[in-house]
């Protein structure tokens, strides 16, 4: 008889990180349900819930050494739901429906977007998904799929509560804007930070720089005075944060090349 063996792990162990990735994809429906009845400011603000969920459960699963490609799988479905159809059908509800007043073919433009947005995310997490072992843990290639429903949510939060003074129907054509750029920056080669620190793994691979904790409470106190629109800026702040890098070195790739 082997005595060294470890005795088997809880099924309640690996049960744990799961029932965050199922409280992550119960968010992302919800927040879909809530967009049909018109509850915007719900409906996003459950989507950033599935965000929070989406980034515990897999600490969870590497904390208590519970990770497997079922686990795997199954966030990624989640996933899809959370921060592929529901923020695509929030926006559809709160603006794009709005396009079919202007004309049909417009219309059918704002459905087209919406469900670009979702395809993209889709694909964006099937390419993650094959190249998660392969690419610098440093970076995002692509803008991450919940980065980009943040972006999208904190949009309609930030104006769906009335604290701006303008409707989703009066933003109809800056939310097509939003929708069709986050959606193409998902499956885009744009490297984005991942603020993982280096790409090596075990406890170092947790790190991040100093000053993003120096900040942590600084944007802590600008969030309680303002939550959606200070979500919003950050938002698009890192949204644009990857194109203006792509720019800068391409910049500099040129310059480097002139004789």
């Amino acid at each position: 008889m082997d005595e060294t063996r470890p005795p088997p792990r809880s099924r309640s162990i690996y049960l744990l990180p799961n029932l965050f990735t199922t409280a992550g994809l119960f968010a992302g429906f919800y927040a879909i349900i809530a967009a049909s009845n018109g509850d915007f400011v719900n409906a996003s603000v459950a989507v950033f819930v599935a965000a929070v969920m989406d980034g515990l459960d897999g600490r969870v699963a590497r904390l208590t050494g519970t990770s497997s490609e079922f686990g795997v799988q199954y966030d990624s479905l989640a996933d899809l739901v959370s921060f592929g159809m529901a923020p695509a059908l929030v926006m559809y509800h709160w603006a794009l429906s709005s396009l079919k007043f202007d004309s049909d073919v417009m219309g059918r433009v704002g459905w087209l977007a919406a469900f670009l947005y979702a395809a993209c995310a889709a694909l964006r997490l099937a390419r993650f998904n094959t190249q998660v072992g392969t690419v610098d843990k440093r970076w995002f290639v692509g803008l991450a799929s919940p980065a980009a429903a943040g972006l999208m949510m904190s949009f309609v939060w930030a104006f769906a509560d009335g604290g701006l003074g303008w409707s989703g129907e009066e933003l109809r054509y800056v939310a097509l804007v939003v929708t069709i750029v986050a959606g193409l920056l998902m499956v885009s080669r744009i490297r984005f930070w991942s603020f993982k620190g280096g790409g090596e793994k075990g406890p170092r691979s947790e790190r991040v720089p100093f000053v993003v904790l120096a900040l942590v409470p600084i944007i802590i106190a600008i969030m309680v005075v303002d939550l959606p629109r200070t979500l919003f800026v950050v938002g698009l702040l890192y949204a644009v944060s990857g194109p203006v890098m792509w720019l800068w070195q391409r910049g500099r790739s040129s310059a480097g090349k002139a004789p």
